[in-house]
């Protein structure tokens, strides 16, 4: 299934920067009703090792997982302060501890009635590290034994901890959250690294702390650090051209509007993808949870990410993540090699490169001792076309 990203429902609002950090207030006219999201905090011991659930195990840094429950008929309408809910599984106030020894667990499991466990931005990144995890669906003479029969196992990306990008956890101690506020869009050096979306204001102010637990890119580590500090918004009205109230509000609107088409802008690397690979995880009565894959465009932004979405298009939940050059390219090479049945001569015809400088790049991407170089070495002498 593929189709595009669409932040439905929301609003933007003028950004507060701190630093290099960037932080671009998403705003809800109403709370998305009949779902609401918490968390759990891992206590000491808790997991490193999750169960994808077909055999496959990854380790991770895993801080907390989201439970999210939902109304089957999606019509919840109490007021806000006056539903009744179950005690949060974890109390608001609780701290991330980090683990001791190691466990299992899935990434999305149900709980009890309409709740759902799952970990958040693991769901986006199994994506990634499972694309084409098979391997060649047909034995080449170029690929060793071990290629065919495990695939690409193991494989492992790196990505850096909240805590880890300089100026962010100030960036979000001195935050004001907005009245109505469901979301977030977080840039560093003015480099979006990632989208956080919930149900409903409350739960944004339970979880907007956990923004400094989640996992972000490479290149935003090293933005914070070299980036001492972007401009702020500055409203811009000439007071000449105002002599009434309704020209202030004229004048305020206008600048609103300004800002929201620079947000647009300053968004449209998530969103201009025109096609996303997505796939659907969990349905959640009137909801569905699900991930998405870029199409890997070289040299361009590109994003995974989780999301709920309301049948309706409404973003419920939503966290991305910005994949780094290397990522990119590793997530093109991979996708051309399937794209042409992992024949090595036709996917270096496609790539306009030769065989042996294709087998060199697929070497380089960290997929060595998957390619017999003598065989690459005679395909490349041969100049042989499939």
């Amino acid at each position: 299934m593929s189709g595009g990203f669409a932040a439905t429902g929301l609003v933007a609002r003028p950004a507060q920067v701190w630093g290099a950090v960037r932080l671009v207030p998403l705003v809800r006219e109403e709370p998305l009703v009949g779902l609401r999201l918490d968390r759990r905090v891992h206590e000491v011991g808790d997991p490193s090792i999750v169960d994808v659930g077909d055999g496959t195990y990854y380790r991770s840094f895993i801080p907390h997982a989201f439970v999210a429950s939902w109304d089957p008929d999606g019509d919840r309408t109490a007021a806000f302060g006056t539903q009744l809910q179950e005690r949060p599984v974890t109390p608001r106030t609780a701290r991330m501890k980090m683990p001791a020894r190691r466990a299992l667990r899935r990434m999305a499991r149900g709980g009890v009635g309409n709740r759902l466990r799952f970990l958040p931005m693991h769901l986006a990144m199994e994506g990634y590290l499972a694309l084409h995890f098979g391997g060649p669906s047909i034995v080449w003479e170029e690929w060793t034994d071990r290629a065919v029969r495990e695939g690409l196992s193991p494989r492992m990306e790196e990505a850096y901890c909240g805590y880890a990008v300089r100026g962010l956890a100030d960036a979000l101690k001195v935050f004001e959250i907005h009245r109505g506020q469901c979301g977030v869009a977080l840039y560093v050096a003015d480099t979006l690294a990632s989208v956080f979306v919930v149900p409903h204001p409350s739960d944004y102010r339970a979880l907007h702390a956990t923004l400094l637990e989640d996992l972000y890119g490479e290149v935003l580590f090293h933005y914070a650090n070299y980036v001492e500090a972007v401009p702020d918004f500055v409203v811009g009205i000439d007071a000449d051209r105002v002599s009434s109230l309704a020209d202030l509000r004229r004048a305020a609107a206008g600048q609103a509007g300004a800002w929201e088409r620079f947000h647009h802008l300053m968004l449209s690397g998530l969103t201009a993808e025109g096609a996303y690979t997505s796939e659907s995880v969990y349905r959640l009565g009137p909801f569905e949870l699900s991930r998405f894959l870029p199409s890997f465009r070289l040299d361009e932004e590109n994003h995974i990410g989780e999301r709920i979405v309301h049948e309706d298009g409404r973003l419920a939940y939503c966290k991305t993540f910005r994949l780094s050059a290397a990522q990119i390219r590793r997530g093109h090479l991979l996708t051309t090699l399937h794209t042409h049945g992992w024949a090595l001569d036709v996917a270096a015809t496609a790539l306009r490169t030769t065989p042996s400088a294709l087998a060199r790049r697929i070497r380089e991407s960290g997929f060595e001792g998957l390619l017999r170089q003598h065989v690459v070495d005679r395909l490349e002498r041969e100049g042989r076309r499939r």
